[in-house]
């Protein structure tokens, strides 16, 4: 499946930091109201967004474990751009698409 989508995303492995900065920063409930530590803390068996981060990250934890988070993150554009060769080209000859490994990290920060 990425191997079909390769030409139009991209992806990587986020680390810790970047899952709770997505979480906490972009991940919604219904009615568009922010994930904020009490809601894990109150519905899930985690005590903030960062515990829960750590465990999503090590694979020990699923989205769908906190009940009513929308799956899909709406992001901004990254600030100061994305300091590539363009937006169409692949990531490993200097554009910004294909696989970033590690490096999706710094553009989660940028769009966050």
């Amino acid at each position: 499946m990425l191997h079909k989508v390769k030409d139009v995303v991209t992806w990587g492995e986020l680390d810790k930091e970047g899952a709770s900065l997505l979480l906490s920063k972009r991940g919604r409930l219904p009615g568009n109201v922010r994930l904020t530590d009490a809601y894990v803390k109150e519905h899930t068996s985690f005590k903030n967004i960062e515990e829960f981060a750590k465990a999503f990250c090590n694979g020990k934890a699923e989205l769908k474990e906190i009940p009513g988070l929308k799956p899909v993150f709406r992001l901004h554009p990254p600030k100061k751009g994305h300091n590539r060769g363009g937006i169409k080209v692949s990531y490993s000859i200097g554009g910004a698409l294909g696989s970033r490994g590690p490096e999706i990290n710094t553009l989660v920060k940028k769009m966050a």
